[in-house]
């Protein structure tokens, strides 16, 4: 089977842990170049260098999906580096839930920058390159609570509403430049966001049931390696709830 993977120029944002670092190091042992853009700076350029120890080809751009020239020096920096940009992931997301009456004003204000300009952002920094290309993939993550809303994510599920509501206007207006668009919504996945939930009933739920159906950062990967390598767009989705459900 012919490795689809290999030599593509992939930017993650997002990159510094959990499915982002992952998806990096699985593209990267792929074939892949990634090139990985988060704040924490040091986290990321220690992971370009342990991908970069085992033979594979990484670059770390310090970046704030909050600020789009942030977001725009990243995406044009991997076009400078290396020519061109094939996929960006918009991976960067956090998950600060609390009830509506708790009225944390400032962490709706987050999760809006965050998960839905940041995808904004990496949308409109790499879409002009990718339609001079006449190629590319944007792979947006959204979220199970994008799809079902839980007690007191509301914020958090709407902003994963409207990363798929993107995605889907998104689609339809590259297809005339070669370009492809996919949704992965995952169920929930051990990994660092699960620190951002501050209401300690909800987090208490949460991790009450997370290990019984959480999906890997490494199964998440191998979703991103997935979609990547069809030839047409393929949106994947992680049903909360189902633990048995069949995965990649």
């Amino acid at each position: 089977m012919t490795n689809t993977i290999a030599n593509k120029i992939i930017v993650i944002t997002g990159a510094s842990s959990g499915l982002g670092a992952e998806a990096a190091r699985h593209l990267a042992e792929q074939g892949a170049t990634v090139v990985l853009g988060a704040r924490r700076e040091e986290r990321i350029k220690a992971l370009a260098a342990d991908i970069t120890a085992k033979g594979g080809k990484a670059l770390a751009i310090e970046t704030d999906v909050t600020d789009r020239a942030s977001v725009q020096n990243l995406v044009d920096t991997a076009v400078k580096t290396y020519g061109r940009v094939d996929v960006l992931l918009n991976n960067a997301g956090v998950m600060p839930l609390s009830p509506l009456e708790k009225l944390r004003v400032d962490e709706w204000d987050l999760m809006i920058d965050v998960n839905i300009k940041g995808v904004l952002y990496g949308i409109a920094a790499a879409l002009p390159h990718m339609k001079a290309q006449k190629s590319g993939h944007i792979i947006n993550v959204s979220s199970v609570a994008g799809h079902h809303v839980l007690e007191s994510s509301a914020v958090y599920s709407a902003t994963k509403f409207a990363v798929r509501a993107l995605s889907e206007g998104l689609r339809a207006e590259v297809k005339p430049y070669n370009m492809r668009t996919t949704v992965i919504s995952p169920g929930a996945v051990q990994s660092e966001l699960l620190n951002g939930v501050h209401d300690k009933a909800t987090a208490e739920q949460l991790q009450s049931f997370v290990p019984g159906i959480a999906i890997s950062a490494s199964s998440f990967a191998r979703c991103v390696a997935f979609a990547i390598s069809q030839p047409e767009d393929v949106d994947i989705n992680e049903i909360l709830f189902r633990p048995t459900q069949q995965r990649i």
